[in-house]
């Protein structure tokens, strides 16, 4: 079979047994069993804390595998991003999280269980892509993260997400925003691009993507591209539910941007304060109130189809 498969390449299965209420063990296995027959040789790793996941996958490293194959959500990567940046091991990202938009938004297969699975192959046939990464510091914290930070509306959204226990799936999202949008209210942004001068600009949400998906495929920043060492900034302005009710389907489609109250801007860093806001990047909570964000260009390779 042609690709990088052969005796002596080296592999290292990273699971994350609970991405996916679950999904990630079985989505590991079969993963694995795919390497394995492919001819790699594999060893199999699970993560069963965020603190085990980052010890593994720092021995990985240090052990000089060819390839990292990771199985889990956005969050999973994110998770051991300090360990892989700057080592020069490429990862395959296995998608067996909620939302899965990294792997959207990288044209990497996902969906049931096998199909999920086959996204391992690539760290045998696929190309190495170098893609950049973001820096976010808030409130004496320090994350990098791969696709959408967000604040406001989205950020509790987001949370909301997190806490619901059913449905699955993108109808869990739904569900949350229906729930928060009950609840919406206008948050006092201000913002600073590229350190320029403050810009206030009151409004429901800020959405800061590396990537263009966010919420299980919904393409906030249609335009943002990992690989240009830029970041895309869309901001709704202050509008009621009912104007808000009206932009969901536009932004189902990537046309929001077409809105009055929609803008974009792009820069490589970014400033912005949200009094009373939380900040959730790539679905996690990160602190709250104010956060700057800078972009880290090519600090990582994924494998892609």
């Amino acid at each position: 079979m042609p690709g990088r498969a052969g005796a002596g390449y080296r592999i290292a299965v990273l699971i994350n047994p609970t991405a996916g209420r679950g999904r990630g063990a079985r989505v590991g296995q079969a993963a694995a069993r795919r390497l394995r027959a492919s001819g790699a040789e594999v060893r199999v790793l699970v993560g069963g804390s965020p603190g085990e996941t980052r010890r593994h996958a720092t021995a990985a490293v240090a052990d000089g595998i060819d390839a990292l194959a990771v199985v889990g959500g956005d969050g999973t990567l994110s998770l051991i991003l300090d360990e892989v940046i700057g080592s020069d091991v490429p990862v395959a990202l296995v998608p067996a999280g909620t939302g899965n938009d990294l792997a959207r938004s990288l044209g990497l297969p996902h969906g049931s269980v096998e199909r999920a699975a086959a996204a391992a192959d690539l760290a045998l046939r696929g190309r190495a892509r170098k893609i950049d990464a973001v820096e976010a510091v808030c409130g004496g914290r320090r994350r990098r993260f791969l696709t959408v930070a967000a604040l406001g509306f989205d950020a509790n959204v987001s949370e909301r997400t997190n806490r619901l226990r059913w449905p699955g799936g993108a109808a869990r999202y739904y569900l949350a925003l229906l729930i928060e949008l009950v609840r919406l209210r206008s948050v006092a942004f201000a913002l600073s691009i590229n350190g320029g001068s403050v810009q206030r600009v009151p409004g429901i949400l800020v959405a800061v993507a590396n990537t263009r998906n966010y919420g299980g495929g919904i393409p906030i920043c249609p335009d943002a591209d990992p690989g240009d060492g830029l970041l895309d900034v869309t901001h709704v302005a202050p509008i009621g539910r009912i104007r808000l009710l009206r932009l969901f389907p536009l932004l189902l489609r990537a046309q929001h941007a077409r809105r009055p109250e929609v803008t974009q801007h792009r820069g490589s860093s970014l400033e912005v304060s949200a009094p009373g806001s939380v900040v959730v990047l790539d679905g996690d909570r990160l602190g709250t109130d104010s956060v700057s964000f800078r972009v880290l260009p090519g600090a990582l390779r994924v494998f892609v189809p």
